[in-house]
């Protein structure tokens, strides 16, 4: 640590100013190198070993006009905190912590180069071992959109200028198999269902990643899990590929504001897995959701409802707790308000047979036991 006065510390405070102002101004790092040499009186040798030096520092700094950026765990804002500000060490962090999803498009178009870029960025996604197992439906028709709304898909789908939805796809591999004569039991195994799903989704997010950075908004729609077999009819889908989601995307009216999130304190985990104390838990729960109690009022209607689920899922005696819990309250709280109102607790399990049988109808026989047929051919 050094301080005012002596002449070493000048030339220290003098070495800091070259090197933020070399990162700051264009001109030649060789220049500043020359200033700091003069400064401490070193020979012209070490010119070299101090433009070198400079050349790594910047490197290792990400700065904007007038800011310089070392990479700092501890100087990273997060949006479960309070008064963040808008500090950040590059756009790239910016946009991914800011992100938030855009439901209200302007009806400007999106340049076919932009979309081009957003496709590209798509098909460079990580996939196993590079197998690409997923295809996109570019959706741009006003007819086509219309059709999506009507079947009940969410309206703004009809202002989204462009929509894609996407699929995993293994009838392609499953042609190129058979064109050069290789064994192909992709569509019968468990693990390759697993290996495209996360293909297909993190396709999905370099795209809306790579939308936000053209300063575009997207949404994810997974509703399209209600209207599987007039997704396919739809958009022609041949047995093999089976539709995950659908993503809206265009520029946006206003600006959406990121939701609040769980911190890391919360969601990552330190070598294993730790469990947080039950007040712990309702504390992060609580600060997620903090301005959500005044949209989950009590009504006759809610109340009668949630007891209905609460009675199916668990019994009658769980539901004139969740109820009593409710009326003690005040209000209908935010998990009781997701699991018995929202997404129902006692339906969401009742359809499970129904999309084992739309995967068989889809040509997928991942949640069956195997059974090779040498006579079968692809």
């Amino acid at each position: 640590m050094v301080a005012w006065g002596d002449s070493k510390s000048l030339s220290a405070y003098s070495i800091c100013f070259l090197v933020v102002n070399s990162c700051l101004n264009p001109t030649p790092r060789t220049r500043f190198a020359q200033g700091a040499r003069l400064i401490l009186g070193l020979p012209s040798k070490t010119e070299r070993t101090l433009t070198r030096f400079l050349k790594r520092f910047i490197r290792r700094a990400t700065f904007e006009p007038n800011k310089v950026w070392i990479r700092s765990q501890n100087e990273m804002p997060y949006l479960h905190e309070e008064n963040t500000k808008d500090r950040y060490p590059n756009q790239t962090m910016k946009l991914l912590i800011e992100r938030a999803s855009c439901r209200d498009f302007s009806h400007r178009k999106i340049p076919p180069d932009v979309l081009q870029l957003i496709l590209e960025a798509g098909i460079h996604a990580p996939t196993g071992g590079n197998l690409q197992p997923y295809s996109v439906i570019k959706i741009e028709d006003d007819e086509t959109k219309q059709k999506l709304a009507e079947l009940g898909i969410q309206s703004f789908i009809t202002k989204a200028p462009v929509s894609l939805l996407f699929c995993i796809d293994w009838r392609r591999n499953e042609r190129w198999a058979s064109l050069e004569v290789a064994p192909f039991t992709a569509t019968s195994s468990f693990r390759h269902f697993w290996i495209s799903f996360i293909d297909t989704v993190i396709c999905a997010q370099n795209m809306c990643t790579a939308a936000d950075s053209m300063g575009l908004g997207s949404v994810y729609i997974g509703t399209i899990i209600d209207l599987l077999t007039d997704i396919q009819n739809l958009f022609k889908l041949p047995k093999r590929v089976f539709p995950v989601v659908l993503i809206c995307m265009g520029y946006p009216e206003v600006k959406p504001q990121p939701r609040k999130k769980h911190g890391v304190d919360v969601v990552v985990h330190s070598e294993r897995y730790h469990e947080l104390q039950d007040e712990e838990l309702i504390n992060a729960f609580n600060k997620k959701y903090l301005n959500y109690r005044e949209k989950f009022e009590i009504t006759e209607e809610r109340l009668e409802q949630i007891f209905e689920v609460c009675k199916e899922v668990h019994g009658e005696e769980f539901a004139k707790r969740c109820v009593d819990r409710i009326k003690e309250n005040g209000y209908i709280n935010t998990a009781q308000y997701y699991f018995g109102l929202h997404y129902q607790a006692n339906l969401m399990p009742t359809e499970n047979d129904a999309f084992l049988g739309l995967m068989e109808e889809f040509g997928f026989d991942w949640f069956k036991k195997y059974h090779p047929s040498k006579n079968k051919t692809i």
